[in-house]
């Protein structure tokens, strides 16, 4: 078995704070690909990279009617990978999306997507995980702050801070609904958290995070530092967003639904090894580990 230095620990009796010690831009300077130079230049400052339409509105049709198809299958219902609300049992997010739905995969193939996560990560890449989240108004919970590297790292055993997700919006994202928030910066130090990850920590963490939540304090560092930013945009608008973003959303509770698609890519070079602060890894279609590269 590979013994892989663990460079960023988490899960213990104190919450560290660690330098990153990887890049945020992998591929060489002047490398061709989709994103220009600027925009990778204020990734690599802020974490994050806003595009107003990756996709078109008629696209966007399809996927919303491909949405509503898996929301309405009792079997999609049934499913392992569907997580409900702990309240409303209403479908909170399915996993393995692009497996479940060819709809789904043909956006995960999509050059605009995969193209992108190419150049950020510099090699060829495999989805670690997909999955649809909903939103719908008058109360769907949000996500608490916490950095997905965290996670990955202590439960799916990701070695190095080398993966990336885009979130795309299939409703509009308005200030009020429920829309994602990033620390703009705050990917330049990981926090590592405090306690022990619980057995079958996912079946709890994926309705409302617990183990791998930050304290108040660092939280509160970390907002005066690096601030807060909430995204807004029409439907088919993406946020690109390294996995190293201290990140949440809040609940919503107007009446304007917000679902969006979301995919994490992987590189090739930094596939899941054990967890690193975990007793067992987490399903497969959760953290995956089938490392085939998108093509």
């Amino acid at each position: 078995m590979t013994t892989v230095t663990d460079l960023y620990p988490s899960r213990g009796a104190t919450e560290v704070s660690v330098p990153r010690q990887d890049p945020v831009v992998w591929s060489p300077p002047g490398e061709p690909g989709p994103i220009a130079v600027s925009e990778l230049r204020a990734y690599e400052r802020d974490g994050f990279l806003p595009v107003e339409e990756l996709i078109t509105q008629d696209e966007v049709a399809v996927y919303r009617q491909e949405l509503e198809r898996l929301l309405g299958d009792p079997a999609i219902r049934s499913d392992e990978r569907s997580i409900v609300e702990p309240k409303s049992r209403e479908i909170r997010s399915v996993f393995e999306v692009h497996r479940i739905s060819e709809v789904f995969a043909r956006l995960v193939r999509d050059e605009r997507v995969v193209g992108r996560a190419r150049q950020i990560l510099g090699s060829d890449v495999y989805v670690h995980q997909s999955r649809i989240n909903v939103k719908p108004g008058f109360g769907a919970g949000g996500f608490y702050w916490h950095s997905d590297f965290e996670t990955w790292h202590a439960e799916d055993g990701l070695p190095n801070m080398r993966t990336v997700s885009v979130s795309i919006a299939l409703t509009e994202n308005y200030a009020t609904n429920g829309g994602l928030m990033i620390m703009p910066g705050s990917h330049k130090t990981f926090l590592g958290c405090v306690g022990a990850t619980p057995r079958d920590n996912y079946k709890k963490s994926l309705q409302m995070q617990d183990a791998g939540t930050p304290s108040d304090e660092a939280l509160t560092r970390f907002a005066t530092r690096h601030g807060i930013r909430l995204f807004m945009g029409r439907a088919g608008s993406a946020t690109w967003f390294d996995c190293n973003c201290m990140h949440g959303s809040g609940d919503n509770i107007t009446p304007f639904p917000r679902s969006n698609v979301f995919i994490v890519f992987n590189s090739v070079e930094n596939v899941a090894v054990e967890p690193f602060a975990a007793p067992v890894r987490r399903p497969e279609f959760i953290g995956a580990r089938d490392f085939t590269p998108v093509r």
